[in-house]
C-alpha cells in the first residue's frame, strides 16, 4: 500500500453499500455547465467502480486486486489467447477479487470491437452500478523486424493497444462526464521514448496511446476527469518469461535500481493516480522503469 499523506480510506467489506445516491449530476448536462468544485482529498472510495482490461493476468491482474484491496468494486475483460487458457486465469482472478469482499465482473470482451466494449460497459454500470475508474491495459504483441513484419501483425497490434483504448474511453466518457467525476489511466510502455530491435507495432502503439492520453485529458479535464498514462519498463510477466534470458539480464544491468518491476510496483502507482491525492495530475506520463530509459 502506498503510505501517502493523503491516500484512499481502505473500507472493510461491511463499509461499502454501493449506493447510487451521490452519482453526481443526471445525464445530459450542457458542456457549457460551470466546472464543478475539485473533489476533497479525504473523499473515500465508497461505492466506486473500477474496470481493468485486460485484467485476467499480469499487470491489469495485481491492478484489479489493489483496487479490491482498497474497497473499490473491479470489472475486468479478457479474450482467449492462443496456447494459454486466459478464462480459467480470469477465474481465478475473479475468485481472489471476490475473496476480499467487494463486488466483481469478469466477461470475455474485445477492446477492438466498440460494440462488445459498449455491451461490457453497459453490464458493469448493471452489475455495478457505475464506472469511475478506468485502467487500459489490454495490449498484444506480435514482435518482428521492420521490413519483414506482417501487416496483419502491424493492425492487430495498433487496434489493440490503441483503437481498444479509444473505445473503453469513449464509452465510459458519457457517464463520467455527467457525473463529473472520472480518473483514466492508459498503460503505455517506456518502448514508446526507447524502442528495441524488431518492435515497430508495438513501439508505435505506444506511443500513439500516450498522443492519446494527452488528446483525452484536454478533452475531458473540463468534466473534471483526470486522464493519465503510466510507462512501465519490464515487468515481472508470463510475457516477460518468453523472452531470452540475456534480455531481462540485460534490463537489470542497464536499471538505476539493478532490478525489473513486480506487477504490483506498477499496480500501486496506477492507484495512486486514480486517487483524490493525484487530483491534480492530467495528462501525464509516469515512468516506472527503474531508471530503465536513464541509460545511455
Amino acid at each position: 500500500m502506498f503510505n501517502f499523506e493523503h491516500r484512499f480510506e481502505i473500507l472493510t467489506p461491511t463499509q461499502a453499500t454501493w449506493s447510487l445516491a451521490s452519482r453526481g449530476a443526471a445525464a445530459g448536462a450542457p458542456a457549457t455547465e460551470a466546472r464543478p468544485e475539485p473533489q476533497r482529498l479525504a473523499e473515500t472510495v465508497q461505492g466506486r467502480v473500477a474496470i481493468v482490461t485486460g485484467g485476467a493476468t499480469g499487470l491489469g491482474r495485481a491492478t484489479a486486486l489493489e483496487f479490491a484491496q482498497r474497497g473499490v468494486a473491479v470489472a475486468i475483460n479478457y479474450v482467449e489467447l492462443p496456447g494459454r487458457d486466459v478464462a480459467a486465469q480470469a477465474l481465478l482472478t475473479e475468485t481472489a477479487i471476490r475473496a476480499l469482499g467487494v463486488p466483481v465482473y469478469c466477461a470475455r470482451c474485445d477492446v477492438r470491437s466498440h460494440d462488445e466494449v459498449e455491451a461490457f460497459v453497459a453490464k458493469v454500470r448493471e452489475r455495478l452500478g457505475g464506472v469511475h475508474y478506468l485502467v487500459n491495459n489490454a495490449g498484444v504483441t506480435h514482435d518482428g523486424a521492420l521490413w519483414r513484419l506482417e501487416p496483419e501483425a502491424w493492425q492487430e497490434v495498433l487496434d489493440t493497444n490503441v483503437t481498444g483504448a479509444f473505445n473503453c474511453i469513449q464509452l465510459v466518457a458519457q457517464q463520467m462526464r455527467a457525473q463529473r467525476y472520472g480518473k483514466i489511466v492508459n498503460v503505455a510502455s517506456h518502448q514508446a521514448f526507447r524502442p528495441g530491435f524488431g518492435i515497430a507495432n508495438y513501439a508505435a502503439s505506444k506511443a500513439g496511446l500516450i498522443g492519446l492520453t494527452k488528446a483525452a485529458a484536454v478533452d475531458l479535464g473540463p468534466s473534471n476527469v483526470n486522464v493519465n498514462a503510466v510507462a512501465p519498463g519490464f515487468v515481472k510477466t508470463e510475457l516477460l518469461s518468453t523472452l531470452p534470458r540475456e534480455v531481462l539480464e540485460r534490463a537489470e544491468h542497464e536499471s538505476v535500481l539493478g532490478r525489473v518491476a513486480e506487477p504490483e510496483d506498477v499496480a500501486r502507482v496506477i492507484a495512486f493516480l486514480c486517487s483524490e491525492a493525484a487530483r491534480h495530475i492530467t495528462g501525464q506520463v509516469i515512468v516506472v522503469d527503474g531508471g530503465l530509459t536513464l541509460a545511455s
